[in-house]
């Protein structure tokens, strides 16, 4: 778990637990990238999340990076919001440029 006052800033990794899940959501503890903006992220108890896989069906909305030198897809079709006690290590970051357009693109 994530320290208390740990600031959490967009485009970085932490490994999430994010069971319990339901029908087709992504389960178990797996890396997840934090969407959601710096200035909610330092006020709010939680945050924005998009999970990551190394496995899933590409599609437009999915778009490939690499984290920790491991390539993934990134799943911004399941975005959730998740409190900041679900968020565990931090794995590193992800620059913007490779996923920020797609989810603009996702929610317009």
């Amino acid at each position: 778990m994530v320290k208390a006052g740990t600031k959490v800033l967009r485009g970085e990794v932490y490994w999430v637990n994010l069971d319990p899940t339901i029908g087709a959501e992504i389960k178990k503890t797996r890396p997840c990238l934090v969407v959601s903006p710096d200035d909610m992220n330092a006020v709010l108890p939680r945050v924005i999340v998009a999970p990551l896989t190394s496995k899933g069906q590409a599609l437009g909305c999915r778009p490939e990076v690499v984290i920790g030198g491991k390539s993934g897809r990134l799943l911004l079709d399941q975005i959730r919001c998740i409190d900041k006690s679900r968020l565990a290590g931090k794995l590193g970051a992800v620059d913007a440029a490779l996923w920020h357009d797609v989810l603009l693109k996702m929610l317009s």
